[in-house]
């Protein structure tokens, strides 16, 4: 039978922290927090097997990204505490943007103190794997979907053929929230986890506060509705933005965020993950007669758990070499701390920073892949938990990969992230390629046709898990 827990760590950095990381702000350090960011862990196990190397770990984690590195490290913590291996975890991240950057950043002002945050993930994570642990139960499992639209395709284009990031009403959109719920044997809620496809992106270039963005006030408006532990993964996200995005108005963000958690705790109030069959038990003569129903469990739920890790093969762009990348960074970066020394205006500052932040991430793909030009292996990741599979990449996909996954899917239900397991940049559909944009630009190391090619393997992977 299906045994789970979950626990919560508090992982908010300190005020000061270097901040966010736009290439159009003009503040560096954050100047207060807006809700507090955390790493949310549910460990699931068959319990008539509880060795620790047959037990899953779902880590839920509020920072914009992890390298493989950090990953890394994150794993190596968890399973010296807890002995589960280190394929058995799985990483998320929320993506928010307004917390810290890790590394290569062009913001100075608390970059100090950007390392050692980053460095308390471990045993953060680590401590909230064990403390999991310690509250697991036997448990039943089952999922459903519902709709919000919070968010837009993100895509537009000007009158000249310019593609920008904003809203674009006639692009492909995915709506769907999809909800997999655990409850223990009683009916109550151990956890609920959350998939939708948005960039954390509502708070932008004026925020100078700390937020795990919408995914906050959605996990605490399910927690409040529902009880138990709710986990957000974020799902195909790369041309999927909120609907009113890019403010300074933390408002804007609760509200969106306790939009999409009220549809989550409707689906997941609808679901009962034991399979029942309905019976007239008496006709009771009133004033009108009233028919009294029972509701009967018939079968077992599916109690299966299981994790299957492979890769996608996928073509690499070919690219400067790293030293250029890096001297052109380091004389941007000379110039943005120029223009900040001599008391450049805000517009001035912005000016000087948007080609920092372009120039980082092409130095963080060189830096990964070197000069590029040939094939790249990147991980795939399947969970089972019994009628379900979570999939997750570790790069930002269009949408279109995710939905392609879960139409194509074996499993009753299937919840497609990306923003996991590490970073590699974005996942552009070929499509997009000739049209340009951010997504395709030093934000992408992947060549026309890898997304295409990643669904297929992602059907292949979920496929063997469902023979």
């Amino acid at each position: 039978m299906l045994a789970a827990g979950t626990a919560r760590v508090d992982i908010t950095p300190p005020i000061g922290i270097a901040h966010a990381g736009w290439g159009a702000q003009s503040h560096e350090g954050a100047e207060g927090i807006d809700m507090p960011l955390t790493i949310t862990a549910l460990v699931i196990e068959n319990d008539d097997n509880t060795d620790p190397k047959n037990r899953i770990a779902i880590l839920d984690i509020d920072t914009c990204m992890l390298t493989r590195e950090y990953d890394n490290r994150i794993r190596h913590a968890v399973t010296q505490q807890t002995s589960i291996p280190a394929v058995n975890q799985r990483i998320s991240y929320t993506h928010t943007h307004s917390g810290p950057i890790e590394g290569l950043s062009w913001i100075v002002q608390g970059s100090e103190m950007v390392e050692p945050w980053f460095e308390s993930m471990a045993p953060a994570s680590a401590s909230a794997v064990e403390k999991a642990i310690s509250n697991i139960v036997p448990a039943r499992s089952d999922s459903g979907s519902g709709q919000c639209e919070i968010n837009i395709n993100r895509r537009p284009v000007t009158n000249d053929g310019e593609v920008f990031t904003g809203r674009n009403p006639e692009g492909f959109v995915d709506h769907e929230v999809l909800v997999t719920a655990i409850d223990d044997l009683d009916g109550n809620p151990i956890a609920t986890l959350v998939n939708y496809a948005c960039h954390p992106t509502i708070m932008g270039p004026d925020n100078k506060l700390i937020s795990p963005d919408y995914p906050g006030p959605m996990r605490e408006t399910v927690e409040s509705i529902v009880g138990g532990t709710c986990l957000f993964l974020q799902g195909a996200a790369g041309n999927q933005g909120p609907i009113d995005g890019f403010t300074g108005d933390t408002a804007v963000y609760k509200k969106l965020g306790k939009q999409l958690g009220i549809e989550a705790a409707r689906v997941r109030l609808s679901i009962d993950p034991v399979p029942r069959v309905e019976k007239l038990e008496q006709i009771l003569a009133s004033g009108a007669d009233l028919g009294i129903y029972s509701f009967r469990q018939a079968g077992e739920p599916d109690d299966t758990i299981e994790l299957l890790e492979t890769t996608a093969s996928l073509p690499i762009k070919e690219m400067p070499p790293e030293s250029e990348v890096q001297e052109n960074f380091d004389r941007i970066k000379l110039n943005l701390e120029h223009v900040r020394n001599s008391g450049g205006s805000i517009d001035d500052i912005k000016q000087a920073a948007f080609p920092a932040k372009r120039e980082t991430l092409l130095l963080r793909h060189t830096q990964t892949f070197g000069r590029g030009g040939e094939r790249q292996e990147i991980p795939i990741q399947v969970i089972r938990i019994g009628n379900t599979a979570l999939v997750a990449i570790p790069v930002e996909p269009f949408a279109e990969i995710g939905t392609a996954v879960k139409e194509r899917s074996p499993a009753d239900w299937t919840l497609f992230s990306g923003y996991a397991n590490g970073y590699y940049g974005y996942l552009p559909m070929a499509y997009a390629y000739p049209e340009g944009g951010y997504e395709v630009g030093p934000t992408a190391p992947f060549e026309a046709g890898a997304a295409e090619q990643m669904i297929e393997d992602c059907i292949e992977a979920i496929n063997k898990l469902w023979k």
